[in-house]
């Protein structure tokens, strides 16, 4: 027994453990909550919804809390979102093939990836101002790629089965029951988890977070590591760029706006501090569901958007106050020693 324990104690001292354990079970309180005043909101149809539409959420709070855990922020996540569904919308339209479509944009958004972590990571300019350079860059080009305005349905060239299919796949369809918008978030939630939790490049990102100097004379390629934290967050955007332009068969050229919010809320819900250092992607796959849930059973129960809005800031603003007093404290308690 005193094995069990000792395992135990060591799972929970896993850094930022115990914020994504505490978000899962306010996940639980929040859902069975609305379930008792609406019923409804436990109906299988409702879970599978609920999935498809955290499935947004979590993406974009992979690549946030990647940049997060360096002690920076990426403001282009949603100008990013933008470009690569009217990008790939656009080139449909215009009777280029999917894959082909898809690719150009994956290279596009890649590309402020890169300039973002240049930007902070090479020439340590602060990332609220690159990143907000790079908003306003990413938010031109989705306005520019078809003309100051949205597409067209993308199976107007291509035909309506090419289309279909596009929107099928990354929308629409279910595999083992479950829509596919989850299960391509799943994957690659799983994939970066284990980026993040067991390779070296993981190690480094939390060590630049913790203490950028001190990562440095340690031998960390601060450049190159802040360059990848930026490329995750970047490809993740590109991705949710697809399910939107899936969703609405078209390309619009004000998706994706305030989504770099939704990833800093899905982090710091989650545990992942925007101070840097800590922080479990697990806690973000809590926030994201705890996000969503919010917001799907409020609608459930009929509360008023601003009223949504007012208690997903509140709760937000208390992960972070919460990070802060933490941090505060065990702070105090080390001078003491």
């Amino acid at each position: 027994m005193s094995g069990n324990k000792k395992g135990f104690r060591q799972f929970l001292a896993i850094r930022g453990m115990g914020a994504a354990i505490t978000a899962f079970i306010g996940l639980i309180i929040i859902y069975v909550a609305f379930g008792i005043l609406n019923p409804k909101v436990f109906s299988g149809q409702n879970v599978l919804n609920l999935l498809r539409s955290m499935s947004k959420y979590l993406l974009i709070g992979i690549g946030q809390s990647y940049v997060m855990i360096t002690g920076n922020i990426d403001l282009s996540i949603g100008s990013v979102v933008a470009m690569s569904a009217m990008m790939t919308a656009t080139f449909m339209t215009l009777g280029i093939n999917p894959f082909v479509a898809m690719l150009i944009s994956l290279i596009c958004g890649l590309l402020i990836g890169v300039i973002n972590g240049f930007l902070v990571g090479k020439f340590r300019l602060p990332p609220f101002i690159a990143t907000l350079g790079t908003m306003f860059v990413g938010r031109g080009v989705a306005y520019m790629v078809n003309g100051n305005r949205n597409t067209d349905n993308i199976g107007i060239t291509l035909g309506k089965d090419v289309g279909d299919r596009f929107q099928n796949f990354f929308y629409y369809n279910k595999t083992l029951g479950v829509y596919n918008t989850f299960w391509i978030a799943l994957i690659i939630f799983l994939v970066f988890f284990f980026l993040l939790s067991k390779t070296r490049t993981g190690r480094h990102i939390y060590a630049i977070g913790s203490n950028v100097d001190a990562a440095r004379l340690s031998g960390v390629d601060v450049i190159s590591t802040t360059i990848k934290t930026y490329l995750v967050s970047a490809f993740c955007s590109v991705v949710v760029g697809y399910i939107l332009c899936a969703q609405a068969g078209m390309g619009n050229m004000e998706a994706g706006n305030t989504y770099e919010m939704y990833g800093v809320a899905a982090g710091v819900i989650g545990g992942v501090s925007p101070l840097g250092g800590s922080g479990l992607l697990l806690g973000t796959f809590a926030g994201a569901a705890v996000w969503q849930t919010l917001e799907n059973g409020l609608n459930m129960v009929g509360a008023q958007v601003g009223i949504q809005r007012i208690v997903i800031g509140v709760i937000v603003v208390g992960a972070v106050l919460a990070d802060a007093v933490l941090r505060n404290g065990n702070g105090v308690q080390r001078k003491k020693k």
